[in-house]
């Protein structure tokens, strides 16, 4: 496709096309099985850019995907044959330290925005691996290490710039479409693409006390009984969670450990590091770990630590719902389950809510956050093609193995993959919130241009 005059001459960043040196690498994404071909990427640099694709694209009845850290699993973050509005080149932060705010461009991932903040000894829940999108995780989960502390990321939420299906500019904010602020919440990407976020920040760090410790997985029954009843009286200040995974072949991992399951503990604590070291002393001191790296260490740090067991490019498909309990028998259940993972990147994390989280605001947002004080993620994460069904059968015989003590309530919607309709979709927002965001829907993109997402439809479709 020859790209339009006129869209050359409005645009500042760059438009990539199939025949363009450096096309395969800018259409890569995080998840190695989803390999799209888009007639255009166009990298923005701005809101200004955004507008200029946008127009390109319903000039010429283009399918839009919006991409930000690419790290939609369903591949949302692109396309076959139509344009991809790459917001990736828009980074810039603006901190107000005294208001603890700050401004940032919707291109970052959570390891930029982290550094950026961290500066100040300031941060928001973000994501738990560091090249993770600010945007996609704002929009449609919010889900961290810090969130029973500082809770989910959509509730730091202040105000964002969006571009409309129409392509105006306009802000979302208390004062200044309010209706959309709310929408933007949970709502994903089903109203405009989103050039920059506002967050209130919180006081984090720079240095924390938290690690991670790995344990034999003979240990799992025992030690998930101990972590579960620690954490239900555990205060606000202690975020991680608990994994199931097999220990990488790391200088810090005993050589009789290496490519063997295991049980890990991540623990991080938001407060003062000495006091977390009392607080996370029955943790570090139980059993007799062959990895035990826990210690004061910055805040960074604890962000990084799983990026290396979810290297970009790998294939992955997920399963993920909340908890209404973790009893003995759901554990011994998912133990049993999880001794049957293959992929030595594949692996289960049991996570606590409560705390912030339990005290979410719900009404302000169109997250619909459950009273659970659990969830899981299956994560399966494989490299060859020919594993592909074993990896996704095994992750969708988890979820049904964990059906009895599921939450009636959805997941968030980021965690919906795209076999599981939009029933799945409906039930995660509840019957009020997605009628709110239909009409949100109407109003801002009736003609549902943003529809590579967890979708929202218009009520009617386009005339």
């Amino acid at each position: 496709m020859s790209i339009e005059t006129t869209l050359e001459s409005q645009f500042t960043g760059d438009l990539i096309g199939p025949d363009d040196p450096g096309y395969d690498e800018a259409r890569q994404l995080f998840n190695g099985a989803i390999d799209r071909r888009p007639a255009l990427i166009a990298r923005c640099t701005g809101a200004s850019d955004v507008q200029a694709a946008l127009a390109h694209a319903r000039e010429n009845d283009l399918v839009v995907a919006v991409r930000g850290g690419g790290h939609s699993t369903a591949g949302h973050s692109s396309c076959d044959d139509g344009i991809v509005i790459d917001t990736g080149p828009i980074k810039h932060a603006e901190i107000d330290v005294e208001a603890r705010t700050g401004r940032f461009g919707a291109g970052m991932n959570w390891g930029e925005l982290d550094a950026a903040t961290q500066e100040h000894g300031l941060a928001v829940t973000g994501g738990r691996v560091t090249h993770t999108g600010v945007a996609g995780l704002t929009l449609g989960s919010g889900s961290g290490w810090i969130d029973r502390k500082c809770g989910i990321t959509a509730e730091s939420l202040i105000s964002a710039e969006v571009v409309t299906a129409d392509g105006s500019v306009i802000r979302a904010s208390a004062d200044e479409n309010p209706d959309l602020l709310w929408g933007l919440k949970g709502g994903g990407g089903n109203f405009g693409v989103v050039t920059e976020f506002e967050f209130q920040l919180h006081e984090v760090g720079p240095i924390v006390y938290g690690g991670m410790i790995m344990h034999p997985r003979a240990a799992a029954p025992e030690l998930l009984r101990f972590y579960r009843d620690f954490m239900a009286d555990a205060p606000d200040e202690v975020g991680g969670g608990m994994a199931l995974l097999t220990a990488p072949p790391e200088d810090f991992v005993p050589d009789e450990h290496k490519g063997q399951h295991a049980t890990g503990l991540i623990m991080v604590y938001v407060g003062d590091p000495e006091e977390g070291e009392k607080v996370l002393r029955p943790l570090t001191e139980w059993g007799e770990p062959f990895v035990k790296m826990v210690q004061p260490m910055p805040y960074v740090a604890v962000q990084q630590m799983i990026d290396a067991g979810n290297p970009w490019g790998i294939r992955e498909y997920f399963k993920i719902d909340y908890l209404r309990e973790l009893s003995d028998d759901a554990i011994d259940a998912a133990l049993q389950k999880a001794a049957g993972i293959v992929s030595p990147f594949t692996q289960v994390i049991l996570a606590p809510l409560g705390g912030a989280v339990a005290r979410t605001d719900r009404d302000s947002m169109a997250l619909d956050i459950p009273d659970a004080p659990w969830f899981y993620f299956y994560l399966a994460m494989w490299w060859e093609e020919g594993d592909t069904d074993q990896e996704v059968g095994w992750a969708r015989a988890f979820m049904e193995t964990m059906r009895p003590w599921a939450s009636d309530q959805a997941p968030l919607p980021n965690f919906i993959t795209t076999d599981e309709g939009i029933s799945r979709l409906r039930a995660s927002y509840g019957e009020e919130k997605f009628a709110r965001l239909v009409a949100l829907k109407d109003k801002y993109d009736p003609e549902n241009v943003f529809s590579l997402n967890q979708n929202i439809p218009p009520s009617l479709p386009a005339a």
